[in-house]
């Protein structure tokens, strides 16, 4: 019986410390994520739309998804970014917040969160969904479900 349970406490032993890299990884790749955002909201709050759209794969299958319309193409996506944001009093200042990121495989992670745009004229505001796949470049996102909230009437 001694060795039985010596080979069960080796077993859940390894589990454990298995569980507890996953944790640590799982930490890395949030806090990865995370700076990814940073960046974006930096570049944008700079007016550089290129450099906030390296937090995107540079990948034809990329999608970007807002109101009742689907844009597919990194390229699509930033000629959208560059035609609605022409000018820095549109794109006014940009803040993520309540961010909520989940691993959900060694390459693929999730994002949910809160966005809001302060400018002179108005305030708009919503939510996004990213899908994030781990990429040669690091995390990029490959797909970008964003609403803006009904404006006050």
């Amino acid at each position: 019986m001694k060795p039985l349970r010596l080979a069960l406490v080796l077993i859940l032993g390894a589990a454990i410390l298995e569980a507890a890299d996953e944790k640590s990884g799982n930490a890395l790749v949030i806090s990865e994520i995370r700076a990814l955002l940073r960046a974006q909201q930096e570049a944008w709050n700079r007016g550089d739309i290129d450099s906030f759209m390296n937090g995107y794969a540079r990948d034809e299958t990329t999608v970007f998804v807002s109101g009742d319309e689907v844009r597919r193409g990194w390229q699509t996506v930033r000629d959208r970014y560059l035609n609605k944001y022409n000018d820095r009093a549109k794109m006014g200042t940009l803040t993520f917040s309540d961010l909520e990121i989940e691993q959900l495989g060694p390459d693929s992670a999730l994002a949910l969160g809160h966005w809001e745009l302060k400018r002179a004229s108005d305030n708009p505001h919503g939510r996004f969904t990213l899908i994030f796949r781990k990429t040669p470049d690091g995390w990029r996102i490959v797909h970008d479900h964003t609403s803006a909230a009904t404006p006050p009437s």
